[in-house]
């Protein structure tokens, strides 16, 4: 069998972010309760899976500090944030201030939300996959909600908004 090439011998990393920041994603926050209190982590790794059973998911980076906590929470909450809270994904990135400040709930499973979310999963990990530099959780949604308004998307490295009927 002849020797497949690396992903760094075939592909230009340039290249591939450029590629990549042509799709646009929506911005999550997804929390998890910790022995230390709430945690959350801003994420655009987040897709549907099923609808029956209802499943998503999402995927942290193995290279982040909160990744350990993540991979082992078997409770959490994927918040999608509206068009007008770019400022709350910046609380849960590297150096943000997280939690602290923030008007937030706890809701089942101890699992802190966010309650002014565009939309709301709460999650059972059902399973992990390897995803390379990444982990792919996939969660069984335990209850969804929504309110009204217009995502936040993110796309070629900045935020924006969706307009229908484009």
């Amino acid at each position: 069998m002849a020797d497949t090439p690396s992903a760094a011998e075939t592909l230009d990393a340039r290249a591939f972010r450029d590629a990549l920041g042509r799709f646009a994603t929506g911005i999550t926050v997804v929390t998890i309760p910790t022995r230390d209190g709430p945690m959350g982590f801003t994420a655009n790794s987040f897709a549907s899976v099923s609808l029956d059973p209802p499943l998503v998911l999402w995927s942290p980076a193995r290279s982040a500090a909160r990744y350990p906590f993540y991979a082992a929470a078997q409770h959490y909450a994927i918040h999608v944030l509206g068009a007008e809270q770019s400022d709350l994904s910046g609380r849960f990135v590297r150096g943000g201030a997280g939690f602290d400040g923030l008007e937030h709930e706890i809701g089942a499973h101890d699992v802190p939300v966010l309650p002014q979310a565009l939309a709301r999963f709460d999650c059972l990990q059902v399973a992990t996959h390897d995803g390379g530099d990444h982990l792919i959780i996939v969660g069984r949604v335990l209850s969804a909600s929504a309110r009204a308004g217009q995502p936040l998307i993110f796309s070629q490295g900045a935020f924006g908004r969706f307009t229908p009927g484009l």
